[in-house]
């Protein structure tokens, strides 16, 4: 009973995450040019790589946290996107006055979500994943 209920709250956190990362992903895919002159105003030296990379993280990290494929390893990957998107994109420390206090808030939602990023990472899928009926296979 324990180990359903753990699989069950992994698998509910798993899809929580992947909200957060897959309309993201998504919507810079349809709003490509936008997200690049937004990257552009960043100051990155290279935005529409930038996008592409951010497409690939958000996109495919997503798909694979969705089904719990090679989780720990796509965890990480995706805690330290998140740590270099929130330093580029959310840096209240150098933001306006006007804009900091949001600009911090979603900086440390961030960071929030590397927290919860790096806790899967160490515990894996679970159970109801393509990782744990590998799992189960071997």
């Amino acid at each position: 009973m324990k180990h359903t209920y753990e699989n069950a709250l992994n698998l509910v956190g798993r899809l929580l995450i992947v909200a957060l990362f897959l309309p993201a992903g998504l919507s810079k895919i349809t709003g490509f040019e936008g997200t690049v002159g937004y990257f552009t105003s960043l100051g990155m030296s290279a935005p529409t790589l930038g996008v592409i990379v951010a497409i690939i993280a958000e996109v495919l990290g997503g798909i694979a946290l969705l089904v719990g494929f090679q989780t720990r390893i796509v965890s990480v990957l995706l805690a330290v996107f998140t740590l270099a998107a929130s330093i580029t994109g959310h840096a209240f420390w150098a933001a306006p006055a006007d804009a900091a206090f949001i600009a911090q808030l979603l900086f440390f939602k961030n960071i929030a979500v590397m927290g919860g990023l790096l806790v899967l990472a160490s515990s894996g899928a679970g159970k109801f994943s393509i990782d744990g009926l590998k799992a189960k296979q071997d």
